[in-house]
């Protein structure tokens, strides 16, 4: 039976640090401290494709998410570096392992993606955010000596901040937002950080002078209105004073 709401939450977002790559540093450890790229090959050539992920030496080098295979190997053409197929019957293995150890520690559990996962930890924690930062490190200690996976993870009162959060301090990050300083985090926070906010409506942002989302929490919202449409401006004004009402669910 799902427990109770209480109006005041505690989320986490657990987001597994650059997946893809981190299965395949498990798969082969010899490849640990080297840069890993896992691609989609499209089959034309060794080097057609893009990057699926990469690990943070790799990302050292420049290397990203997205970019052609060709361009990854010019920038680790001097480097010993490992490029692999993804593999996803192997990675979906290692989710499921994954999930059912943060399952165990979610009142209310919810799989965002096969490496993340929503949290909803508030009866479990009493309502308490230092108590779900020590939640959160047994969570992390769990993932490392059962799996040998590192993890990041955002905790604050809704969804939208833990998921900011998450992406604070990686990898292997722990970030706690608790409700009184949500609006003092994000102010300074470029606004493509907001969920619903990609490039053409960052640009569009740029062009009323919005960088900020501070400066978007202040802007006039019948201005917002007119660019917008009104269903987007009360979302966008919500979200860039952290109002989430979205729950966790299974």
């Amino acid at each position: 039976m799902r427990p109770p709401r209480l109006q005041a939450r505690v989320i986490m977002l657990v987001d597994m640090d650059y997946f893809f790559a981190q299965c395949e540093e498990l798969r082969d450890p010899a490849i640990r401290g080297k840069p890993v790229v896992v691609c989609v090959f499209s089959g034309r050539s060794e080097t057609s494709g893009a990057v699926s992920t990469a690990n943070y030496v790799a990302r050292s080098y420049g290397v990203k998410s997205g970019m052609p295979i060709y361009s990854a190997k010019r920038k680790l053409e001097n480097v010993d570096a490992a490029f692999f197929p993804v593999d996803e019957k192997y990675y979906e293995d290692i989710s499921v392992r994954v999930m059912n150890i943060l399952r165990r520690y979610a009142d209310i559990f919810e799989q965002a993606g096969i490496d993340e996962a929503f949290l909803d930890v508030t009866q479990k924690t009493r309502g308490q955010f230092q108590q779900a930062m020590e939640l959160a490190n047994k969570i992390k200690e769990e993932l490392k000596s059962q799996l040998k996976l590192t993890c990041s993870i955002g905790i604050g009162p809704n969804k939208l901040v833990a998921k900011i959060a998450s992406d604070e301090r990686k990898p292997d990050g722990l970030t706690l937002i608790e409700a009184e300083q949500v609006q003092e985090y994000l102010s300074p926070l470029n606004v493509g950080r907001l969920l619903g906010v990609g490039n053409k409506t960052q640009k569009k942002m740029l062009s009323l002078g919005i960088n900020t989302v501070g400066e978007l929490a202040r802007y006039d919202t019948q201005k917002l209105k007119e660019v917008f449409g009104k269903a987007m401006s009360m979302y966008f004004h919500r979200v860039a004073l952290g109002i989430d009402d979205e729950p966790v669910e299974e």
